[in-house]
């Protein structure tokens, strides 16, 4: 008798071709080119737009297609529901964890203390493109901005709010209609169609990351960093306490080990490293949490979603930006407006991801909105917010990737033994 072929195991992938480390080696070279030569590194930018341009063009079609085939497959509408408050009441409650995390920080580090600034002596010229749109954000005109003028326009302007209503609407109407399966197992097919271009673009994101990085080093350069080194320090010692503390917890409360977690998802955290945008992880994140075990209806709600109401990093340094303003022109802030503070936060920062220079706009908002830290005091932070923009977009990304993992076992829909399974390679 004679016995069944025995298949050789495949070899270990070479440790140079893995994409993650591509992708090290190109921040690195960046960073090496943007010190040694400025000029050049800050020409090398169009690599980084080229990549960011590659990956949100995928973004509309990918959100749009997993959403329907997620909500149209689940045929629940009770359950949409659910998904949607419990998502909704858990980036409500992170993010103010953060905004109060932040303000303790802040408070006891006192990053501006000493620097005795007169905002009148402020070049104002430079914020003028921030603190104007800043004036016009309200709540009434981003939840407006959520419904699309036309269908195509919410897709030409890659709106991710806009795109995931749309989703949904198509989603619930492909559930009841005759001949909704077939159309949906169609999206279905187009989506991986979708995620096959994605890792195509993915081959990029080492040139892309190099780009962008040499730019940003290059064109603000390492020196800029020096004059608010401990407002930098406080935003990353802030955003280090609440990844490893709070978000910690919540994770091992529901089956996940952050530090598994995070290095599950190590390409996605270096791509958005040196790009400084979490946007071009937001593709590969939906498929890596689908794969970690989570149910399509849950990422395709809980993801795009999250990237405009549960931005951790970005609540971590609107607090201490602003409080730093108030530190560095010697703004005495009292106990009730610092409580002011935080509640038109927690408003204001649900829109900033929607808005180009979203975080300065907001900030400006913000103070704006209290009428005693002068606005003018943003143009301290012109310098350092590059570089303060990478941590803000990994910690989002760490935080959105928790959420959609705690909203999936709330509504029974992980895998636990897949998620096990995948966290332990």
């Amino acid at each position: 008798m004679a016995l069944p072929p025995t298949s050789t195991p495949r070899p270990p992938r070479p440790f140079y071709k893995s994409l993650h480390f591509q992708v090290l080696v190109g921040i690195l070279a960046g960073v090496a080119l943007g010190i040694a030569d400025p000029a050049t590194g800050a020409a090398m930018k169009p690599f980084g737009d080229a990549f960011i341009k590659l990956v949100r063009m995928l973004i509309a079609p990918i959100i749009f297609c997993t959403v329907v085939v997620g909500i149209g497959s689940a045929g629940d509408m009770r359950k949409l529901g659910r998904i949607g408050v419990k998502s909704l009441l858990y980036f409500e409650v992170v993010t103010t964890f953060a905004l109060l995390i932040g303000l303790v920080v802040v408070k006891v580090l006192q990053p501006g203390a000493g620097m005795n600034v007169n905002p009148a002596s402020l070049d104002t010229k430079s914020i003028q493109d921030y603190a104007g749109p800043g004036k016009a954000l309200h709540t009434v005109d981003f939840l407006l901005n959520v419904i699309p003028d036309t269908m195509a326009g919410a897709f030409a302007k890659g709106e991710i709010l806009q795109v995931l209503l749309i989703a949904i609407l198509f989603g619930i109407a492909l559930g009841r209609v005759p001949g909704g399966p077939s159309l949906i197992a169609g999206c279905d097919k187009f989506v991986h169609a979708l995620f096959g271009v994605m890792e195509m673009v993915m081959k990029a994101a080492p040139i892309g990351s190099f780009g962008a990085m040499a730019f940003t080093v290059g064109k603000f350069g390492v020196k800029t960093l020096i004059p608010l080194a401990k407002l930098m320090g406080c935003v990353c010692l802030t955003s280090l306490l609440f990844v490893f503390i709070v978000l910690a917890a919540i994770s091992q409360a529901h089956g996940a080990n952050i530090f598994r977690l995070l290095r599950y998802l190590r390409e996605e955290f270096l791509i958005v490293l040196g790009t400084s945008s979490s946007e071009t992880a937001l593709p590969g994140l939906m498929r890596r949490l689908e794969e970690l075990g989570c149910a399509k209806p849950v990422v395709g709600l809980v993801v795009p979603s999250g990237y405009s109401f549960n931005l951790d990093g970005t609540s971590i340094y609107l607090t201490i930006a602003a409080i730093f303003v108030a530190q560095a022109t010697n703004t005495p802030l009292t106990g009730m407006q610092e409580f002011v503070l935080i509640m038109v936060l927690m408003l204001t920062s649900k829109g900033s991801a929607a808005v180009t220079g979203g975080g300065f706009i907001t900030l400006a908002a913000t103070l704006a909105s209290l009428g005693t830290v002068p606005v003018a005091g943003i143009a301290l932070l012109l310098g350092v917010d590059r570089f303060m923009s990478q941590v803000r977009a990994l910690t989002n990304l760490a935080g959105n990737a928790v959420a959609t993992v705690v909203v999936a076992r709330w509504e029974n829909e992980l895998d636990r033994e897949r998620m096990a399974r995948e966290l332990a390679r």
